[in-house]
């Protein structure tokens, strides 16, 4: 999964970013990388690997893993070229969601790009650029399929389709608040648009409003309205506290958090968010070679599932060997499971569950 980050100077995003992969790279094993200066590669918690990895002793640990992009910063014009537009608009085309980061605070030493804040003007003005691109694109393509449908009538239908979507952007309204059947929703695919990727409002607080009663920030109010009408989440967080945390240990993490009221960082809320809104679970796989948790897509079948560890996995598949994990800690070993019946084979039109303890059988 391929986070990208966006906002505008001065909400708090490189902060975040810093505090996020910094905290991704202390709390696990998983050597934290920096593929270039703002790409980090975090792990993933998952409390049912850190159990399998105590009933294994395993000599290989490996989380699923995570990558936040820091994307360059925007200014009014980027779908055009302006600033750092062009390399603004490539990095977003690369990622899987977007976590765009929306200052909800005020800092009279923080000077804001437009003089003061405003949490739905800010969201406007990064929206807009990706709506304009994705304009473009459009027009582009309804330009293309006008021409072709003088020898193809079929393509009536998509380019009435593409009208009606063009009509929706120019709205100023995001491709993801359109209301598509299933037919649209495959021809879109055809054009992958920006403001159709899934968004994550990352609405960054003062630590008081953060730890305190959120709905009386009325610019937080402002990104659930925007967030709410075109399906998008809001996550609440305080890039402040984050950066407070993001060196500590997982001992002083808990205890700092839960002085706050905390349950969870906010890396891990949005690693949860970033799952459910990309429609992705986890199996896992566990021995005392290696115990390691695998992502994919929820409803992947074991065949495609086993691919993920290897080609020929999915080429030469016979079966999967499957307990669930709540089963096989009920147990305590796997021994135990398959005396009480719990481990079950599954074939080739069985749809992967999140938990899965897999084993596959294959031949090549």
């Amino acid at each position: 999964m391929k986070l990208g980050m966006v906002g505008l100077p001065n909400v708090g995003k490189s902060t975040l970013f810093n505090a996020l992969t910094n905290a991704g790279a202390e709390s696990a094993n998983y050597p934290f990388c920096t593929i270039e200066p703002n790409v980090g590669i975090v792990s993933v918690p998952d409390e049912r690997l850190d159990a399998l990895a105590k009933m294994y002793n395993p000599e290989k640990f490996t989380p699923a893993t995570l990558e936040f992009v820091d994307i360059a910063g925007l200014v009014k014009g980027a779908s055009k070229g302006e600033g750092l537009g062009n390399k603004f608009l490539s990095n977003i085309r690369e990622v899987d969601a977007i976590v765009h980061v929306v200052r909800c605070f005020e800092d009279d030493n923080i000077i804001h790009v437009d003089g003061k804040i405003g949490a739905a003007r800010d969201i406007e003005t990064i929206n807009l650029e990706l709506i304009f691109s994705d304009i473009e694109i459009i027009q582009r393509r309804i330009d293309r399929e006008k021409k072709q449908m003088k020898g193809d009538k079929s393509l009536a239908s998509e380019v009435e389709f593409l009208e009606k979507l063009l009509a929706h952007l120019e709205e100023g309204k995001s491709a993801r608040s359109y209301p598509y059947t299933e037919s649209e929703l495959e021809m879109v695919k055809a054009s992958p648009l920006l403001s159709n990727k899934p968004v994550i409002y990352a609405a960054n607080l003062s630590e008081s409003d953060f730890t305190g009663d959120i709905e009386k920030n009325e610019q937080y109010r402002a990104v659930c309205e925007i967030a709410k009408a075109e399906n998008s989440v809001v996550l609440p967080i305080c890039a402040q506290i984050e950066a407070e945390i993001a060196d500590m240990s997982a001992e002083d993490k808990e205890m700092f958090l839960s002085e706050l009221g905390l349950k969870e960082s906010g890396l891990n809320r949005i690693i949860k968010q970033g799952y459910s809104l990309l429609g992705l679970i986890s199996y896992l796989t566990a021995g005392v070679q290696e115990v390691r948790a695998w992502t994919i897509t929820n409803g992947t079948k074991a065949p495609q599932a086993a691919g993920k560890i290897h080609t020929d996995f999915e080429k030469g598949f016979i079966r999967a060997e499957i307990v669930s994990f709540d089963d096989l800690m009920a147990c305590g070993s796997m021994a135990a499971a398959k005396e009480k019946g719990l481990i079950r084979l599954e074939g080739k039109d069985y749809v992967m569950r999140d938990g899965d303890v897999v084993l596959f059988r294959f031949n090549v």
